[in-house]
């Protein structure tokens, strides 16, 4: 689509577009798979600009958009996260009305205070609207700690403040494979089934396959498919990669017998749980398609029954404490799963359920609330068996354990597509452009992150998604961790190869990483796989990070 007729404005309108996707980090040219450059369509810039929430309907808007775009860092007083890495020299732009001193200060994660010297001459001055609005660089001091710490400002009676990010400059986990190499198993959980399954493999054969595998063989590791959490109940999605949060687990990996309530069940319900046990165990010796859906109805209806008998007062304040340093996200998770497990996807109420706020919400609060106490349990369960199987691990003699699989990203109708609306981009989906195997390339159906409002959030979507996968893991692998740089992005009814790169600030979110593995002392493995710019390795070795080779190829 063009605004104008004549030629000479079209040329000018389609200058301006690319000039208004440059400032957005949209990639108007790429190298193909062969090294051909491509370049990227007129209508494919505006429809991943209006995803990212900029007007290109018209010249005009277009030209609006990108003023505003150059003055947006002016409008605000301080970035809305920063992120910088340990011992390195960095400056902070604090933007305040001209002539007018700021008191600036770092409250760290610890709750200790760091006060900072404000220039008295500012970098640039800038007429904002009819008010002189001054640039002033702040240099942050070379010591501070890896953490997640605020920076605040004071200036005029008025306060901002924002994340302050400290990453470690290298991820030192790694450091260990240096001295002596690794090796150890890839498993998909599911088809790792003993004779106690219940026709797919869950946490407690995983914790026997590291036992195994590392006392007596000398593994390090294993590396198992993506646990995140699918749908609430059956049907499932059979794909590990496309689920419907990457923050919580799912429940069809709990060994049922192994829930310390079990022994205590009524002896009539102790028997239909055996009998429901007994009637699955036949899958666990044949090399049939797996029954995912059989088996997780079957441990949900049992699961139900444990939840019912009463826990003990230390493992209440145990669940309780759990549900505490999950916080909100995973009061919204059990939330939609109560809601999901009522209305199937799709239905008119869902319309109406655009947040845990919505009036549909409230006024079912009370209905809901067994449910969503029954799916934060489920969580609770998971975060155990998690925990022994990695301790399982390690005392096996594995020097790195566990190593989790992180998706790309999640299901379009899922939980965290619902849950993290505000810092998603709608109206496209992730995927690849056309290569030597995928001619066509692959659209994927996952909405991307929106870079500039994950920022305004402070990445804490991102923290937290990565703190719950490592909190019992030796390590992660990160699928298509070139994604964190930049991500093929496909208008919704667009094939996959009409798309266009987004570039995303892989100095946050690599660094993000980093310290939220150096803090559980875990090894990161990106899957460097594919199409990707020639330096993205060098810096992923620079990071610490470790990448990924196929030895066939």
């Amino acid at each position: 689509m063009t605004v104008a007729n004549s030629p000479g404005q079209a040329t000018d309108s389609s200058t301006l577009l690319r000039e208004l996707a440059a400032h957005h980090h949209v990639v108007t040219t790429f190298k193909g798979w062969d090294g051909t450059p491509r370049e990227v369509s007129d209508e494919t810039l505006r429809r991943v600009l209006s995803a990212l929430g900029v007007a290109v309907d018209t010249e005009d808007e277009m030209a609006a958009s990108l003023a505003e775009g150059r003055l947006s860092e002016w409008r605000r007083t301080l970035p809305g996260a920063v992120v910088v890495r340990e011992g390195g020299s960095h400056s902070v732009a604090v933007h305040t009305p001209a002539g007018e001193d700021a008191t600036v200060f770092i409250t760290l994660e610890d709750g200790g205070q760091r006060g900072l010297d404000w220039p008295r001459v500012p970098a640039e001055e800038l007429d904002l609207d009819g008010t002189l609005t001054a640039r002033t660089l702040v240099r942050l001091p070379l010591d501070l700690p890896l953490g997640w710490h605020r920076l605040e400002v004071k200036c005029g009676g008025k306060q901002a403040d924002t994340v302050l990010v400290v990453t470690p400059a290298r991820l030192t986990t790694a450091a260990q494979l240096a001295q002596r190499r690794a090796w150890g198993l890839m498993a998909q959980l599911y088809s790792v089934r003993s004779s106690r399954s219940w026709g797919i493999g869950d946490l407690n054969d995983l914790a026997d396959l590291a036992a195994l595998s590392g006392a007596d063989h000398g593994a390090g590791f294993i590396l198992i498919n993506p646990l995140h959490a699918a749908e609430p109940v059956p049907p499932l999605e059979p794909s590990p990669y496309l689920p419907t949060t990457r923050r919580f687990f799912n429940p069809l990996y709990i060994r049922v017998e192994d829930v310390p309530e079990y022994a205590y069940l009524p002896a009539a319900a102790t028997a239909q749980v055996e009998e429901s046990a007994r009637a699955l165990s036949a899958a666990n010796r044949s090399t049939d398609l797996l029954d995912r859906d059989a088996t997780y109805a079957a441990k949900l209806a049992a699961l139900e029954q444990v939840f019912s008998v009463p826990r003990s007062i230390a493992r209440e304040q145990q669940f309780q404490r759990f549900c505490d340093l999950e916080g909100p996200g995973l009061e919204s998770f059990a939330l939609w799963s109560a809601l999901a497990e009522k209305l199937p996807a799709g239905a008119p109420e869902w319309e109406q359920i655009t947040g845990p706020d919505s009036s549909y919400v409230r006024r079912n609060e009370q209905d809901l609330a067994p449910r969503v106490q029954f799916f934060k349990w489920l969580q609770w369960i998971c975060d155990q068996q998690l925990e022994n199987v990695q301790a399982a691990a390690r005392s096996a003699g594995m020097s790195i354990g566990v190593v989790h699989d992180l998706a790309v990203g999640v299901h379009p109708a899922g939980a965290d597509a619902w849950m993290l609306r505000p810092v998603l981009a709608p109206g496209v989906s992730v995927g690849a452009p056309p290569d030597m195997f995928n001619q066509q390339g692959q659209d994927w159906s996952q909405p991307p992150w929106h870079p500039q409002r994950l920022a305004d959030a402070g990445y804490l979507p991102y923290r937290d998604m990565l703190r719950t996968v490592l909190r019992h893991a030796g390590g992660i692998r990160v699928d298509h961790i070139l994604g964190l740089f930049r991500q093929w992005w496909i208008p919704a009814g667009s094939a996959p190869g009409e798309g266009a790169y987004v570039h995303f600030d892989h100095e946050a979110l690599i660094g993000i990483l980093a310290l939220e593995a150096e803090r559980t002392g875990a090894v990161v493995v990106g899957e460097d796989l594919g199409v990707f710019e020639p330096w993205v390795q060098e810096y992923l070795g620079e990071r610490g990070v470790l990448g990924t080779s196929i030895l066939w190829f």
